[in-house]
């Protein structure tokens, strides 16, 4: 399998498309994805182009898939931009016409279901984006947190290497977005210990696969998008992470003993896992119950990693998947991790 090829980037003033590929959440929840458009003219000067499905609740996944041929068909578009997740993407991929993606290659950034999509991309060849909804990290209410801003703008814009850094503080509980109280002040941090590293012994360079851990076990059962070649994804840089649906600590260890059992594992000799989102409106856990049900998570994976990639390097508490900042990483790019150093370094 030939290693996937970024796509062209592109400049301000361009136009970037915002699609909805799972849930049309900006016809419900305005608020947020108003002012992540605002945020992409103003901040990044871009000029986001909607689509039938962007702000539509309940469409069907033809109608999602017309929406994504229509973004990449496009000659005037030059990136393209999910608005949120959601749950049912998976639904989308038999409709999609892989060669006219293939032919029209772009940049595309989404997180959290958007990991169907951005595999889809990995097996066409095409370097994507895990990061940058428009309703979380665009929207994010009273302004966006510098490094994610950062990362996004560097992704977008540029190419070459990028040095992820650990962050100050993070959030992972969430306000009501249908409140205009809500984007007025800035949100509720609390400080970060930095990343956890296990076994840093040793440099890896390798491209990155994984996403979302939950959509990723979805698509493992449906068998989609996986490479049936016992040597894909060797060498590689797994990342991981899990969302405001909170795995419990077997879920997680139960998924990678699945990915233990099928060899997948043991194929990538470093293992990022994102900061655990622990806070939801139908958990709305505790600092001390949030701290708990990180380390459980943790344990899960080192537990699932004794025995199925005993030598993997594993950095815990990087800063993406869904909680704030969020760091975008370079889906089938190129991401270093020196142990030694204890830095990550990726390619945009």
């Amino acid at each position: 399998m030939r290693p996937p090829a970024y796509p062209p980037k592109p400049v301000p003033g361009d136009h970037i498309a915002v699609i909805s590929p799972s849930s049309g959440l900006p016809g419900l929840l305005p608020l947020p994805y108003e002012l992540g458009l605002k945020r992409l003219r103003e901040e990044f000067g871009l000029e986001p182009v909607e689509y039938p499905t962007t702000r539509k609740m309940n469409s069907t996944p033809k109608e999602r898939a017309n929406d994504i041929h229509a973004a990449f068909a496009d000659p005037t578009i030059k990136a393209v931009m999910a608005s949120i997740g959601g749950d049912d993407q998976i639904t989308v991929l038999p409709l999609l016409d892989r060669e006219l993606i293939r032919a029209n290659p772009k940049p595309f950034f989404g997180a959290s279901d958007n990991t169907n999509l951005l595999m889809l991309l990995h097996s066409l060849g095409i370097v994507g984006y895990h990061g940058a909804c428009v309703m979380t990290e665009i929207g994010r209410p009273h302004a966006l947190h510098p490094l994610t801003a950062d990362s996004v703008r560097a992704a977008l814009f540029t190419s070459g290497p990028y040095e992820l850094h650990p962050t100050e503080h993070y959030r992972d509980t969430d306000r009501d977005w249908a409140a205009p109280a809500t984007f007025a002040t800035e949100p509720d941090s609390q400080p970060a210990d930095g990343w956890i590293w296990h076994q840093p012994e040793r440099i890896v360079e390798g491209r990155a696969w994984g996403g979302n851990l939950e959509i990723l076990s979805w698509l493992l059962m449906a068998d989609r998008e996986i490479e049936r070649d016992p040597t894909a994804y060797q060498g590689g840089v797994l990342f991981l992470e899990t969302s405001e649906e909170m795995p419990n600590r077997e879920e997680v260890f139960r998924i990678l003993r699945s990915m233990g059992e099928r060899g997948l594992l043991a194929r990538f000799p470093a293992l990022l896992m994102g900061r655990a989102k622990a806070w939801s409106f139908q958990q709305p856990n505790s600092p001390e119950a949030r701290r708990r049900y990180a380390a459980e998570q943790r344990e899960a994976v080192l537990r699932a990693l004794a025995v199925y990639a005993p030598q993997t390097m594993a950095v815990f508490d990087v800063d993406f998947g869904h909680t704030d900042p969020q760091l975008v990483i370079p889906y089938g790019g190129l991401v270093s991790v020196d142990g030694p150093a204890q830095r990550i370094t990726v390619t945009y």
